[in-house]
């Protein structure tokens, strides 16, 4: 319901001609089980246009355990990164400017479903104490609208706390609750400014 209604929102106001994009990760109850968010907002507003849930194999010191406990696990962001430029492109200028951070995985799916926009990639920095880490500690983020968006999702929605009692423990789940406050964060952004 709140998603369909982000989307018609989203339909209703003028093409973007600046997006951010980037992955936002949590976890399934436990840090063993890691799920990805690919968050696409336009740039200066912070409106969100869109986002997908998705799967993710664990990294770093946690992957071996992660298999252990819980067998291999499905990756499956390039899918949703997909799933999500096919739901939004309609939101874009074909000539919009997409920005990103430098994950080599990008630059394809942007050139797919986005052949005539001009992609840019910045480079990331260290996340800083204030923001859940997703805000960066450099004098200049080239996507802070991305970044101050995540920061905020974490900052209200409990079970992204990077610190938290309150977990995920359906997928889809989380994804319901992303969509009620990516609608009223919308809502806020619009009244802010004047809209409707």
């Amino acid at each position: 319901m709140a998603l369909d209604k982000l989307k018609e929102w989203n339909r209703k106001l003028p093409k973007c001609q600046e997006v951010e994009f980037d992955d936002l990760e949590t976890f399934e109850h436990t840090k063993l089980k890691p799920l990805s968010v690919t968050l696409m907002v336009e740039f200066k507003s912070r409106r969100i246009l869109g986002f997908r849930v998705a799967s993710m194999p664990a990294k770093g010191l946690l992957a071996a355990s992660s298999r252990k406990k819980y067998g291999y696990r499905v990756d499956d962001r390039a899918k949703a990164r997909r799933d999500l430029f096919n739901e939004v492109k309609g939101l874009i200028s074909s000539t919009a400017v997409i920005r990103s951070d430098s994950n080599p995985h990008y630059r394809s799916d942007v050139k797919r479903y986005f052949p005539k926009a001009r992609y840019e990639v910045v480079l990331g920095g260290r996340g800083a104490i204030t923001g859940q880490g997703e805000l960066k500690k450099q004098v200049w983020d080239p996507i802070f609208s991305l970044n101050h968006t995540c920061a905020m999702l974490r900052a209200h929605i409990n079970r992204l706390f990077r610190k938290t009692w309150c977990t995920t423990k359906k997928p889809d789940q989380l994804e319901k609750h992303i969509a009620l406050y990516a609608l009223e964060h919308n809502r806020r952004l619009a009244t802010a400014r004047g809209g409707s």
